[in-house]
């Protein structure tokens, strides 16, 4: 089979290779990939700003594979297992697994025409979603519907986005279905012009201040400036969620103003299965649907740097 692989060591990289076909074992499904989406976890990965776990892997955990030998499709996301026994998973809380596993991280991922998932962790995917439509819905619009429920928003809140890019215009969909105002600050008219398209009630630069003051926020910029940004524009008693893997830094900033007034920094880790099926049910009962750029496998690399340098508006999707 044809994979896209990263080698440790090698920052950036990622190399065409031909490879055996994995093979699925007990309590495990072979999926032939139909579609694989692009996550900016992706990017940490193979910037190795993730420290290497192997010494090549192959990425992606968004993906829309058919099983083989049947003809069902399934979702993979993210969170690829967990050990079910940990304080954590007897707790309902599989997303802080002290022993997880992570597809296109711990195992490899969906950049190829051949795929292996845990049979426990594979996601029906509705047959009124296309291919395309559900690979960005099984890891950027999950986490961005637990981002929402870390922050605690309630219908009818001001909310606001720091960032927008595949996960954010997701969350957005939903925060309008649940009759939410949503703030947008952003890198690059074409995000904003994307945020106003998908009904935001204000769009900005990344590091402006809305004109109202929110009830929750999202970030979803690798950066802590950003952070501070949203931390800054809150209520009092407001939160914000960091849906973020990977953060540049925190910088430090002024307790009296910036955080007293019970005001809360949450982060967002991983996703649990449960998630997947909440979110799922509400994507069909609110129409919740990217908007998806599609590569081929072997412009997989260019959907990266496309992604990269937000050149992609929504979600890019990679077709092997």
């Amino acid at each position: 089979m044809r994979a896209l692989v990263h080698h440790a060591g090698r920052p950036g990289e990622l190399t065409m290779e031909e490879r055996a076909a994995p093979a699925a074992r007990p309590a495990e499904l072979l999926l032939r990939v139909r579609a694989c989406g692009v996550c900016r976890t992706d990017l940490h990965i193979v910037d190795e700003e993730l420290r290497p776990k192997h010494d090549a892997i192959v990425p992606g955990h968004q993906i829309v594979g058919e099983v083989v030998g049947e003809s069902r499709r399934v979702g993979v996301s993210w969170l690829g297992g967990v050990d079910g026994t940990c304080p954590f998973c007897r707790s309902g809380a599989e997303n802080l697994c002290d022993a997880p596993r992570f597809t296109g991280y711990d195992r490899d991922g969906g950049y190829a025409e051949y795929a292996v998932v845990r049979e426990d962790f594979a996601i029906p995917i509705p047959d009124s979603l296309t291919d395309t439509q559900a690979a960005p819905l099984l890891c950027a619009g999950i986490i961005g519907f637990r981002a929402l429920r870390v922050a605690g928003v309630r219908p009818g809140e001001r909310v606001g986005l720091y960032g927008f890019g595949s996960s954010a215009h997701l969350a957005l969909q939903l925060l309008r279905a649940w009759n939410c105002d949503v703030y947008v600050a952003t890198r690059g008219e074409s995000h904003r012009q994307l945020a106003r398209e998908f009904g935001a009630a204000w769009t900005g630069e990344q590091m402006e201040k809305p004109p109202v003051q929110l009830d929750r926020a999202v970030t979803f910029a690798p950066s802590g400036e950003v952070v501070i940004s949203a931390l800054s524009a809150l209520r009092k008693g407001g939160i914000v969620a960091i849906n973020a893997i990977h953060l540049d830094c925190m910088p430090a900033f002024d307790y009296d103003t910036l955080l007293w007034g019970e005001r809360q920094i949450r982060s967002v880790t991983n996703m649990t299965r449960a998630d997947a099926h909440d979110f799922l049910a509400e994507v069909a009962q609110h129409g919740v649907r990217p908007r998806s750029t599609a590569f081929s496998l072997e412009d997989g690399a260019a959907a990266l740097e496309a992604v990269r340098r937000d050149q992609v508006n929504g979600s890019a999707v990679i077709f092997p």
